[in-house]
């Protein structure tokens, strides 16, 4: 009797049991918010690596040998044209010019005798008194006295130039660079160093490369029949500096190289940028941001993917309403979307957020509301 009871009892639980669970509703799909994607213009931004120079970096070398007498200048000092930076010891050249002078005054006195000579012979010869033989050695004795005279003169002019080399200026308006020459070193045109760098800067050229199919796209953007007539029509582009902050003024790319570098398969371009505070010096470096416009481009935003395994996927959402883990290429960012190559096309549907929790083929209830996804569209 009492094992009868105890498996009634049993029996009563599992009855129960079954009733409640036969009794309790389905989970309820989740509401998540739905975005039917459209094609539309983008703007993307790519970078490439820049070097900084000056508008005009020269070297500044001695063209005479000597003892370096003064230095007017310091290093990282701005100087203007035609400032003296370095003076040479100047007293064998003045020597020099002294003696080319005294050169001269002979030969122009050996021009005198010679002319009297001639003055002299001239009427005897019309006299003939004497041969006209005697007169044309004359004339060309005198000849060479002019001759003499000339050379003499161009000596003159070497020394002058010699000597004023002693005097080193800036040919640029610009920053000074190091000094590796003090006051008493021996400098000579051969060094195989200079007595310093000087940086015009006012402007500076930035230099950087682009791959030959990033090239072909880039000519592609811009109407005209020469790279001459692109160039002109090309937007200003950015420069980020080291610190990843962008330079405050915008730049222009006025120059392509004529060719590509066989080593790199890339080719050089340069912008422009004004340098009015000094702010960018030589041998800076940076990045160049060029702006890419993109005509019926397909835009995801960035919240609604998820990334696995180093591939990116979207939840598209089927007639039935249930997702579908999609894999999706990537070509590029605009603002906080991304720009799709391949995986999804104009008037498929994704789910926007909630997507961590989703799993594949699962019923959701689509958000009819769209403020929140023109919210996240428009975010840049």
């Amino acid at each position: 009797m009492k094992n009868v009871i105890i498996t009634s009892f049993i029996l009563a639980l599992v009855l129960s049991s079954c009733a409640d669970k036969a009794q309790a509703p389905a989970s309820a799909a989740p509401i998540l918010p739905v975005l039917a994607i459209t094609s539309s213009n983008a703007n993307t931004d790519a970078e490439y690596p820049a070097a900084i120079q000056g508008a005009v970096d020269v070297e500044i070398r001695p063209q005479v040998s000597g003892n370096l007498e003064r230095v007017y200048v310091d290093e990282g000092a701005y100087v203007a044209k035609g400032q003296t930076l370095f003076k040479i010891n100047e007293r064998p050249y003045r020597e020099q010019l002294n003696n080319a002078l005294a050169s001269l005054h002979a030969a122009e006195a050996s021009y005198i005798n010679a002319q009297l000579e001639v003055d002299k012979l001239t009427p005897l010869v019309q006299n003939k008194v004497v041969s006209d033989y005697q007169l044309k050695t004359a004339k060309a004795s005198q000849k060479i006295a002019a001759a003499n005279i000339e050379q003499a003169k161009a000596m003159v002019g070497s020394a002058k130039i010699n000597l004023g080399y002693t005097n080193v200026t800036a040919p640029v308006s610009g920053y000074i660079g190091r000094l590796p020459k003090k006051q008493g070193s021996l400098v000579a045109a051969t060094d195989p160093q200079p007595l310093t760098n000087l940086s015009d800067v006012h402007e500076v050229f930035v230099y950087f490369s682009l791959g030959e199919t990033d090239f072909i796209k880039f000519k592609e953007q811009y109407a005209g029949n020469t790279i001459g007539e692109k160039i002109k029509k090309l937007p200003p582009v950015s420069l980020i500096l080291a610190d990843n902050n962008a330079y405050a003024q915008t730049g222009k790319i006025d120059m392509v190289d004529g060719q590509f570098d066989k080593t790199t398969g890339a080719i050089t371009l340069r912008a422009t940028f004004p340098n009015a505070k000094g702010l960018l010096r030589s041998g800076n470096t940076g990045r160049i941001r060029l702006g890419i416009q993109h005509d019926d481009a397909i835009l995801v935003p960035q919240s609604a993917t998820i990334e696995m395994q180093d591939k990116i996927f979207v939840f598209t959402v089927n007639k039935e309403n249930k997702v579908t883990k999609t894999p999706i290429t990537i070509s590029g960012k605009s603002g906080n979307n991304y720009l799709i190559k391949d995986g999804v096309k104009a008037g498929d549907q994704i789910v926007l957020s909630g997507i961590d929790k989703l799993q594949e083929g699962q019923e959701i209830q689509p958000e009819k509301s769209t403020a929140k996804v023109a919210q996240i569209i428009n975010k840049k």
